[in-house]
């Protein structure tokens, strides 16, 4: 706490200074005591006050205040300029100045060189985000679950969220809860096959599939991906449902492992495997299911958040080689048939079905039930696990669901791209199924 006799701070003459700069520090020295004395009340005020008081201090000449930070090294942090005394979502709209991590330890400079140093240049790392200055101020560049800032543990570089209130939330009106289909950031992202982690609300359809046994007091696991199409159904494939199961979808969440804030489990009610599914020794045909919520608010059973949103069905083809996005808890290696607990995506391109269907790659196994995307030279494709999951196609902006991982021959092996249920052929049953 600064108090207004602590003059001692005051003495800050150099034993050679101009005369220049002494009368300019004699005549703001009574500015900055009295600031000083206002600085004792303003540092026990509650935050609603505290904003005032911030808007009073700036009455003073910029120069005044600047000396008065520089000597004292005031942190007006306790204050946060209207309107960022909190934040809305996940805070990658914050721009108030708020820099003390919810530890008490003080943020870094963004462009300090103890951050370059170990991360490089953050300005480039994060080069579509436009609230970062070279300050030390919170924010939320990558999409994570808040606003955060690095810090200085010894001689390690760290990350931490920030101590900031987030803004009470409105209940959406019943006619807003899912208005708007296919709104995410799938490209904004170690590995599903040969891919990266996700971030929170980056996949906001992504459902995790999980079943146990009829009955069981056991606890669910995950077993297969799905989409979310609207507040009460989940696309998946056909091949993730088992007589004798009983299922339930999560939502919202990355890690699978663990309950997060994010999070939506919802029981399934009911499930349709299309009725003319059908498995060979190389293939699954038709292979798509569609999983029937619980519902929690009628008439609602999924609730629309920034980290549950529905994907749009497709009402046209998208080329071959459009560059598409895939997401899920699958395998990250081939040779252990490990589940990822952190959600992945990566990008894959859509695969003409004539190259598809040479020889030397699926041949005959296809028909017009599937489609093809990944990469011919391998190392990128989904894997056990990601099944069910989506693989989705953007433009202007809107994500559309365009394949549902089905099958393949390995994992992201050359020349034997992933195998997708082609939702534009089944748009059709989807929506009689819905409707």
């Amino acid at each position: 706490m600064l108090h207004p006799n602590n003059y001692n701070h005051l003495q800050i003459i150099p034993q050679i200074i101009s005369l220049t700069t002494l009368y300019f520090l004699l005549s703001n020295i009574m500015k900055v005591t009295v600031l000083l004395f206002e600085y004792n009340m303003f540092a026990t005020l509650p935050t609603s006050d505290c904003v005032t008081y911030l808007a009073h201090f700036q009455h003073m000449t910029s120069r005044s205040f600047q000396i008065l930070n520089q000597i004292h090294k005031i942190s007006f942090s306790c204050c946060v300029t209207v309107p960022g005394d909190c934040y809305v979502q996940n805070g990658e709209t914050y721009r108030g100045m708020v820099s003390i991590t919810q530890h008490g330890e003080e943020c870094l400079d963004w462009h300090s060189y103890f951050v370059l140093a170990r991360v490089g240049n953050v300005f480039r790392r994060f080069p579509e985000f436009d609230g970062l200055e070279k300050n030390n101020h919170c924010r939320n560049p990558d999409g994570d679950l808040r606003p955060w800032c690095y810090v200085r543990r010894r001689r390690r570089l760290v990350y931490d969220y920030c101590k900031i209130e987030k803004c009470p939330e409105v209940t959406p009106s019943p006619t807003s809860q899912f208005s708007q289909c296919g709104v995410g950031r799938p490209k904004r992202a170690s590995r599903i096959y040969g891919g990266t982690k996700a971030f929170p609300g980056s996949n906001p359809w992504q459902a995790s599939v999980q079943s146990r046994s009829s009955g069981s007091s056991l606890p669910f696991e995950h077993i297969c991906g799905g989409i979310l199409l609207s507040s009460c159904w989940v696309l998946t494939a056909g091949h993730c449902i088992i007589q004798g199961k009983e299922y339930q979808v999560v939502l919202g969440g990355i890690n699978i492992l663990k309950e997060e804030d994010m999070d939506q489990t919802l029981p399934v009610t009911n499930t349709y495997i299309h009725e003319n599914y059908s498995e060979t020794p190389v293939s699954v045909h038709n292979d798509i299911a569609l999983l029937k919520l619980n519902i929690t608010e009628s008439p609602y059973c999924a609730k629309e958040t920034p980290f549950v949103k529905a994907a749009c069905l497709p009402d046209e083809p998208f080329p071959a080689g459009k560059e598409c996005v895939i997401s899920g808890w699958g395998a990250t290696e081939t040779r252990i048939i490990l589940y990822s607990s952190h959600l992945m995506n990566t990008n894959v391109f859509l695969i003409s079905d004539k190259k598809c269907k040479a020889p030397h790659i699926y041949a005959s196994a296809l028909d017009d039930s599937m489609l093809c995307a990944g990469v011919l030279e391998g190392g990128i494709d989904a894997c056990q696990g990601d099944s069910g999951g989506p693989l989705v196609c953007e433009t202007n902006g809107t994500y559309y669901i365009t394949g549902v991982v089905s099958w393949g021959d390995g994992c992201g092996q050359q020349n034997k791209p992933g195998v997708y249920a082609n939702v534009l052929k089944f748009r059709d049953w989807i929506l009689n199924k819905i409707n």
